[in-house]
């Protein structure tokens, strides 16, 4: 499998798209003010308990309370609170967690009111982002996440990855965190640390162990609610998290972004460093390697899945419901159970990659198309679960219910991923009124002597549909040509396909816009 990584930066936001054998996956969006990103480590203030709940809220500076339930607490959680309150707004440095003696683990069914108390500070983590109306989610089962290992601060266990399959190397893994690992930590072993040196990790592990102790730090001048710690970027986590052998080109259009992904790439991979790559073309980075038209077709309320099939896609308050439509396959002359495991199957690799691309959370069900036989329902649910597998969230795939309806619950950490598809009408522009498109060449060069005579510019850029773009440039005496003469001036029409038939904008030598 070709696997990419495009990174388009803007002024307002960073997009991420995560591009397998030319074909879009998975699309992130880091905005430049995010304040809670999962990850994030809180010394927090308890506002309120909710014995109803079993659960308390949390003020960590945001404008909602956080969620923090009676589960989530961690069963070291004695331990955390009273190493916290002892070494809160005090100026003195804080005891090594070696040193620390754990107390009794909590009982899982106790409740919150026993354990918190209103105004107690607490240390926390962002489980999950706000989303909606809701705040952040919390949990006190402290972690830190590196490429090969995420620490445990107040644990003493060491698990390995499920996906390392030879007992021979779980053994060795375990063995040797368990060697180098401080007491009174633990550790979670990553599939990526498979076949890693023990200096690989022990590095690893060191500068985990130093953003772990820089929090712990910062206890001493904090003040109710502040952030001891902060996740990595958006972008700097996907490639820790993401990185494999399969990966071949990471594409960023930024120069700072560039080098700061090659620096981090070193660390991690020095073996990867020549796959990334900055982009320096004239056409924005998306369309360049036709991410815009993909974005723009499948993230409509209807997707087409092949040979007229599609999907309809609505979101409810409670879940998320897909509807397979068989669409122009049910005039082809195959029976009817073939016809629909056909199109069932093409749906569910639609499905399948919907769900990553949208970050579809919570309870989803797919209303596939009726199948008498039961093999086939089996052949199904067997295809789904293994396209699934590719999904990083956790998630349960429950097999076609009498109704031939399939229920899927996938975590949901951060907010789902939204493109707005709708376009205002390029020819009335929202008004009802149509404008007399004739003249839309005149306006673009009315535009262009303004520039040329006002604004001096003698390297001017038009970037325009691919349309518009054809029809200025086309002939030998085209009108690009026409104009440059005209107005004594170098214009070079470039085709976008993201814009709407009749955009069009002029950019200076510095590919800054002129407006």
């Amino acid at each position: 499998m070709n696997t990419e990584l495009v990174i388009d930066v803007q002024e307002s936001e960073i997009a991420i798209a995560l591009v397998e054998d030319k074909r879009l996956v998975e699309l992130n969006k880091e905005r430049s003010n995010v304040q809670f990103t999962v990850g994030d480590i809180y010394l927090g203030r308890v506002k309120k308990i909710m014995p109803g709940l079993n659960a308390a809220f949390v003020d960590v500076g945001y404008e909602k309370d956080a969620f923090l339930h009676y589960l989530d607490l961690g069963s070291n959680v004695h331990t955390v609170h009273g190493y916290t309150l002892a070494h809160y707004a005090r100026k003195v440095k804080p005891m090594p967690l070696s040193k620390v003696k754990f107390e009794k683990e909590i009982d899982k069914n106790g409740k919150i009111s026993q354990m918190l108390t209103a105004g107690q500070p607490v240390l926390v983590q962002v489980a999950k982002e706000p989303i909606s109306t809701k705040g952040p989610r919390l949990t006190s089962e402290i972690s830190l996440a590196g490429r090969n290992i995420i620490l445990l601060p107040f644990a003493d266990k060491v698990s390995i990855s499920q996906k390392i399959e030879s007992r021979e190397e779980r053994k060795r893994l375990k063995r040797l965190m368990e060697s180098i690992l401080p007491k009174n930590y633990g550790a979670i072993v990553r599939t990526a640390a498979e076949g890693k040196k023990v200096a690989v990790l022990d590095a690893e592990l060191q500068g985990l162990l130093k953003r772990w102790e820089g929090a712990l730090d910062k206890l001493r001048t904090a003040k109710m609610p502040c952030q001891l710690a902060c996740e990595l970027k958006r972008t700097t986590t996907i490639l820790r998290d993401m990185l494999n052998g399969t990966f071949n080109s990471i594409t960023v259009n930024d120069e700072a972004l560039y080098h700061e992904i090659r620096d981090y790439i070193v660390t991690i991979a020095p073996e990867k460093e020549k796959i990334v790559k900055l982009y320096s073309g004239s056409v924005p980075i998306f369309d360049s390697f036709n991410l815009s038209k993909q974005i723009k077709t499948v993230f409509g309320r209807i997707v087409s899945v092949k040979s007229g099939a599609y999907l309809y896609i609505e979101r409810t308050e409670a879940l998320h419901v897909i509807d397979v439509n068989s669409g122009n396959r049910s005039k082809s002359n195959t029976d009817q159970e073939n016809n629909a495991i056909d199109v069932n199957l093409a749906a569910a690799n639609e499905i399948a990659r919907q769900l990553r691309l949208r970050d579809l959370g919570g309870i989803i069900v797919v209303d596939f198309i009726d199948m008498h036989l039961g093999e086939n329902r089996t052949k199904l649910y067997e295809h789904m679960k293994e396209l699934m597998a590719q999904d990083r969230a956790k998630h349960n795939i429950l097999p076609l219910s009498k109704f031939g309806l399939m229920q899927i619950t996938r975590q949901r950490v951060r907010p789902e991923m939204q493109v707005d598809t709708q376009e205002k009408c390029p020819v009335c522009r929202g008004s009802g009124e149509v404008a007399p498109t004739l003249i839309l060449d005149d306006q673009i060069e009315g535009k262009l002597a303004l520039i040329a005579v006002t604004k001096a510019h003698r390297h001017l850029t038009l970037k325009a549909h691919p349309y518009i773009a054809a029809f200025l440039n086309q002939g030998f005496l085209s009108k690009r040509w026409r104009w440059g003469r005209k107005y004594r001036c170098r214009l070079k029409v470039i085709p976008i396909s993201s814009y709407h038939f009749l955009e069009f904008h002029f950019f200076d030598s510095h590919d800054i816009e002129i407006d």
